[in-house]
């Protein structure tokens, strides 16, 4: 087993990031816990603040048709 620090480290930190890539933490530290990351919201909850389940509903429909007509526009 190897060890991170050297023996005559004048100070060992509370905290290092480990080789897995999470963060380790020194036996008997306190550290301030810390909030939970945000999750990236969703396509669909962005779609979802803007508009109403009826309109996305429609919206759905309009592009199945296009889709099962050919009808669908080139990308410039």
């Amino acid at each position: 087993m190897t060890f991170p620090f050297y023996a005559d480290a004048e100070e060992v930190p509370d905290t290092w990031t480990c080789e897995c890539g999470e963060t380790a933490v020194r036996l008997g530290a306190t550290i301030p816990l810390q909030e939970p990351a945000r999750r990236p919201r969703t396509h669909y909850e962005i779609l979802r603040e803007r508009r109403s389940e009826k309109e996305l509903r429609a919206l759905l429909a309009e592009r199945l048709e296009l889709l099962r007509t050919g009808r669908t526009r080139q990308s410039a």
